[in-house]
């Protein structure tokens, strides 16, 4: 979808960024209530400017994410838009039902771990403006559920997120104020039936609540990445675009501020002048967005 055109940029970036002193730090969390480590890696782009907002990378279950801090395409991507890479590893006490991560209930202490790194990180980067940066959550798996787990219970840091293929969620509902916030959910056509059930019931109880999300399926794939990163880097461009402020708050976006798609049959347009469509449908945020949905969803 980037095609060579995003490695060429990638490599370029990472050379300037070499060049120009970009900024790489490490912190770490002590054991909390629901997890056993809590470690992170910060990335700047080479500027002494105001960074727009944070982008977080989550790995899957008990994953070191470390090193994508480090992966040239996310970097080009963050330095493009004026963004930090916050990579997070968390890992579980060891329990009984290893397939169900504890450290994905943030509100139990992961998700303030992530915040209290990031005030760190903003205390030592020169950044200070870290502390209340807009999030945009970027997860696979494990990584998704934990994304959509801090969207219900921080939505008011949140400016985008990503749920990818995950399994176990410990919210059903979101509050209303996650439910405004743009979200896509990926699945794979050919991951565990479990898990792609789990995720088109979030969305569909949720969507039916006005969510502003949308669900994307890739028809050919099981549980790995995909495509979902380059649609996941077109969206987030997007939705700052639509929801930044010049003073770095968050504008609320309503249904009338994006296109809708039908899930049937793949075609998009503008909404209904009122209510929630008794029908599958899903929010995009621009029309690039949404070709590149329906693209997703039409690929075998």
């Amino acid at each position: 979808m980037l095609s060579s055109r995003r490695f060429l940029f990638a490599a370029f970036a990472l050379i300037a960024a070499r060049q120009a002193g970009a900024q790489t730090l490490d912190d770490s969390i002590p054991s909390g209530a629901n997890f056993d480590k809590a470690q992170f890696r910060l990335w700047t782009p080479p500027t002494k400017a105001k960074l727009r907002g944070l982008l977080v990378l989550v790995p899957g279950s008990n994953g070191d994410g470390r090193a994508m801090a480090q992966d040239t395409v996310w970097q080009a991507f963050a330095a493009k838009n004026n963004l930090a890479v916050v990579a997070c590893r968390f890992t579980d006490k060891p329990h009984d039902q290893g397939y169900i991560e504890d450290y994905v209930n943030v509100s139990h202490g992961s998700g303030q771990a992530l915040l209290d790194a990031i005030d760190h990180f903003a205390s030592r980067s020169g950044h200070a403006e870290l502390s209340s940066a807009p999030l945009l959550l970027w997860g696979m798996s494990a990584g998704g559920q934990f994304d959509y787990e801090m969207a219900a219970w921080k939505p008011e840091k949140v400016a985008a997120f990503i749920v990818n293929k995950g399994g176990i969620y410990y919210t059903a509902l979101t509050p209303r104020e996650t439910r405004a916030i743009p979200a896509m959910l990926f699945i794979g056509g050919k991951d565990l039936e479990q898990r792609v059930h789990t995720i088109t019931g979030l969305f569909a109880l949720n969507r039916r609540g006005g969510a502003l999300w949308a669900l994307a399926e890739e028809p050919g794939v099981a549980h790995v990445v995909g495509k979902s990163r380059d649609v996941s880097m077109l969206f987030f461009e997007d939705v700052l675009a639509a929801r930044l402020n010049q003073d770095g708050t968050l504008k609320a976006l309503g249904e009338g501020n994006g296109l809708v798609g039908d899930l049937k049959t793949h075609e998009f347009g503008q909404p209904p002048a009122k209510g929630t469509p008794n029908y599958p449908t899903v929010w995009l945020v621009t029309e690039r967005v949404a070709k590149a949905w329906k693209d997703m969803m039409l690929t075998p």
